[in-house]
């Protein structure tokens, strides 16, 4: 029998691959954040429509999931095959850490290490600087 917290983490990667906004938004709660290496901290009805609209595809493949002795906080490991909107590919490993209340999202953290893809993601931006690391 799959966990609600199995269920959050699947349905998360679902909304993921499928670029589906309103799946991705109501797994927070309504004043869910997500704090994101390369789109700062935002609300996360604008996160998503920003990170899809970037999104050409998205391959994922979980790797781990782990969760805090209290239910409070879970962390899942996966790895994004990303091709952004313009072709590029940049894939990367990430730890999304997200706080919940309630069963739901209320902040996101994303991990990991922009500097394989800032290049690509800049250019795609219209910007021949990177954001910073």
């Amino acid at each position: 029998m799959e966990s609600p917290t199995d269920s959050l983490v699947d349905t998360y990667l679902r909304a993921l691959r499928t670029s589906d906004v309103p799946l991705a938004v109501s797994l927070f709660t309504p004043g869910g954040v997500v704090d994101s290496p390369l789109y700062g901290r935002l609300p996360a009805r604008e996160f998503y429509p920003a990170l899809f609209a970037d999104t050409a595809e998205s391959v994922l493949t979980l790797r781990k999931t782990l969760l805090s002795a209290d239910g409070a906080t879970l962390a899942f490991w996966f790895d994004f095959g990303w091709i952004l909107a313009d072709g590029s590919p940049a894939p990367f490993t990430v730890i999304d850490v997200a706080e919940l209340e309630g069963g739901l999202i209320s902040m996101l953290h994303i991990v990991y290490d922009t500097h394989p893809i800032r290049d690509a993601w800049a250019t795609q931006h219209g910007s021949a600087t990177p954001p910073p690391a």
